[in-house]
Formats: structure tokens, C-alpha cells, sequence
């Protein structure tokens, strides 16, 4: 167990090294970006919010306009960044822009973890449901119900997210195989497989940074939080989307899960 701490510890700062070398090399591409999905998020809030006001239809729709621009955005700076990682500095913006295709596949795929997400938590309600009838005629029937229920709602929660650490490359094997919406997150369930400790200790130092921002934001210290939330968006966040592509390039490396895996031979 040591042994494999230092492994994975070892894999992680590999991965983090890299990418801050990538980083340093092409800073003002990566975030120029990044900075476009930002202002795409805040333009599409105001012109959703203002919209709304006047015509329902028209916010809808170009709720529905910012959200694939946005994620149409994403699809590109991962494409990016990919070609950065493979040594490829001279493909143009425009090439890594996807296809009308590969943003089907990404949404199909979305919509099938949301399902998946959703059946999830319902197997698990109809599996639990019996032992509400252990609480039938206690005493504290009610504070027990509602005790259990917490229970559920907590571990469908937990599953939920080990469900989506485990299908969270399939938009690059969308952009990068061009599989599939389907085939997309079994890859990504095969690519994962045995990664996932390593995966939590990438999300741990970032989830730190963040949990970092709340505290002194609690404490009304706004002076330090302004100055990291400025550190986080214009260095953090940046980084975080390399980190993403390189520990998914790094796994590839040692992927051994064959051209059409399945999702019950790659669940443990």
C-alpha cells in the first residue's frame, strides 16, 4: 500500500510538472482561451437574466446558443492543448475548433451520464425502500425516515461522483478518437480503471486552492481572497485544463483496454 502511495504520488507530481512546463511555454494561448469561456459564461448570464425580462423564447434560445458556443469553446482549448502536449505548436486555432459531429457526440454523451446519474440514484431508492418499513412503528419514526433518507441521498451522492471521475475524458476520446457518445464513456470507464486514486489527488490540490479561497472569504479577510481568486483565474485554472490533458495523455500511454471496451469488465 506505501509502495503504491509513492507511485501514484510520483505519477501525479510527474503529471503537475509537465504541465507547468507546458504552461510556461504557451501562458498567453492557453488562457487567451480560457478567458473566452469566461466571458462566454458572463455574457451568456447577463443577455439569459436581461433577456428573460422581454421575450421567454429569445432567452431560451440563446441560453441554448451560449451553452454549445461554451462547451463548443471547451472542446477547442482541450483540442489545444492536446497538440501542445504532442509537440505540434504549428496547428492553427481554427483546426481544433470540433465538428458539428464531435458536439453531438459530447452532447450525447452528457445526456446519457445524466441518465445514468438519475437511474443511479433511483436502483438505489427502490433497493432501499424496503428497510423504511423497519421504522414502521418506532418511535422516532419520522427522525429515522428522515435520517435514512439522508443516508441514501449521501451515497447516491458519493457514487455520482465516482461515476463522473470515471467518465470524466470522454470528451477527449470524442475530439482525440472521435468515438462516439456511447463509446466515448466506456473508453473513458477503460481508461480509468486503476486511476482513480490517482485522479482524487489531482482534484485534491485543486479542490484545496478552492476550499483555500472559501475560508478567507468566510473570514472577511477580502483583501487575500481577491488576491487568490486573481491567482486562481488567471494561473489555476489554466493549469488545471493542462493537468486534465496531460494526466489524460499519460494514461493513454499505459492504456492496455482494447478498441471497443465494455463498462462491466472495466467497473473495478
Amino acid at each position: 500500500m506505501i509502495q503504491f502511495l509513492k507511485e501514484s504520488t510520483f505519477a501525479v507530481n510527474e503529471v503537475f510538472n509537465k504541465s507547468w512546463e507546458l504552461l510556461k511555454k504557451h501562458y498567453f494561448s492557453v488562457a487567451g482561451l480560457y478567458f473566452l469561456l469566461f466571458i462566454t459564461s458572463g455574457l451568456s448570464n447577463y443577455l439569459a437574466t436581461t433577456i428573460s425580462d422581454f421575450n421567454v423564447v429569445l432567452s431560451g434560445f440563446m441560453a441554448f446558443f451560449f451553452m454549445v458556443l461554451y462547451f463548443g469553446l471547451n472542446l477547442t482549448l482541450f483540442k489545444y492543448i492536446l497538440h501542445l502536449i504532442d509537440g505540434d505548436d504549428q496547428k492553427k486555432l481554427m483546426q481544433c475548433i470540433p465538428s458539428t459531429r464531435e458536439l453531438l457526440y459530447f452532447f450525447g454523451a452528457m445526456l446519457s451520464i445524466m441518465v445514468l446519474s438519475i437511474a443511479l440514484l433511483m436502483i438505489l431508492g427502490v433497493v432501499s425502500f424496503p428497510f423504511l418499513y423497519l421504522f414502521e412503528n418506532g418511535d422516532n419514526r419520522l427522525e429515522l425516515m428522515s435520517s435514512f433518507t439522508f443516508f441514501v441521498v449521501f451515497v447516491a451522492a458519493i457514487l455520482t461522483f465516482l461515476l463522473i471521475i470515471r467518465v470524466a475524458f470522454y470528451p477527449f476520446f470524442i475530439i482525440d478518437k472521435h468515438a462516439g457518445a456511447l463509446k466515448s464513456l466506456r473508453f473513458s470507464f477503460a481508461l480509468t480503471k486503476g486511476n482513480v486514486f490517482r485522479l482524487l489527488l489531482i482534484l485534491a490540490v485543486f479542490a484545496f486552492f478552492q476550499i483555500l479561497q472559501a475560508y478567507f472569504n468566510f473570514l472577511e479577510y477580502y483583501i487575500i481572497f481577491i488576491i487568490l481568486n486573481l491567482v486562481s483565474s488567471f494561473l489555476v485554472v489554466p493549469l488545471a485544463c493542462i493537468v486534465i490533458s496531460v494526466a489524460y495523455r499519460e494514461m493513454m500511454s499505459d492504456y492496455h483496454g482494447g478498441e471497443d471496451p465494455k463498462i462491466l469488465s472495466n467497473i473495478f
